[in-house]
């Protein structure tokens, strides 16, 4: 007779893994993909090392998953601000300020999705979620375009322009030895000043009027 898998069986797999997808997100939280090892992943969940791999083939498969999940709330909290109200000016500098908060509030994950360096199959799902993020600004500069807000000859190679811009001014801010420079009370540019410059750059460079500030 064949061996059929219970139900209750499958929701057990399903909780293990989601469980080791959360321990595995809060190890990227606090120490980056660097600090995601099977090994001390096992410890983390209660497992043996080997039971991993009944869900995950790899560590490289595995940090592809949290990488997107995380990776997906931030694309899903961009787009909530950039098709939500007001002149496109304004959606774009009110997502300018959200996203590089949420990168202020969770600095080691945002550095990590944003440019520490990672396994290949990580590196596959950055380029992927950079076009996702790029199609949200294409929406967008369409709109901006139509309204006579922003002059933009190209809009897919100026979305892009936009993403690169968004990851490199953050990157500086968010690396490890700025944060260890703030900690010591000697910190760079703080976030009110990242975010007046990014968004001043990005408005321009789009031949768009600063909105005005809101309260």
């Amino acid at each position: 007779m064949a061996y059929r898998t219970t139900a209750s069986r499958i929701d057990r797999d399903q909780a293990l893994r989601s469980r080791i997808l959360a321990c595995a997100h809060a190890r990227v939280v606090e120490g980056g993909f660097a600090a995601l090892t099977m090994q001390a992943l096992a410890e983390d969940v209660g497992i043996a090392t080997g039971s991993l791999y009944r869900h995950f083939g790899n560590k490289g498969e595995l940090a592809a998953e949290v990488f997107a999940r995380a990776s997906q709330l931030e694309v899903d909290s961009l787009a909530d601000v950039l098709c939500g109200e007001g002149s496109a000016a304004e959606r774009l500098a009110r997502g300018l300020r959200q996203f590089a908060a949420r990168a202020w509030h969770s600095r080691r994950l945002a550095f990590a999705l944003i440019a520490e360096p990672v396994d290949p199959e990580v590196d596959e799902q950055r380029l992927l979620y950079r076009e996702a993020y790029a199609e949200l600004f294409c929406r967008l500069l369409e709109d901006g375009r139509a309204r006579g807000e922003f002059q933009v000859p190209s809009i897919s190679l100026t979305a892009a322009c936009l993403v690169g811009a968004i990851a490199e001014s953050l990157v500086g801010p968010l690396s490890p030895p700025a944060r260890a420079l703030r900690e010591a009370g000697q910190g760079p540019d703080e976030l009110e000043t990242v975010c007046a410059n990014l968004t001043t750059f990005c408005l321009r460079a789009l031949g768009a009027s600063q909105p005005a500030q809101e309260t």
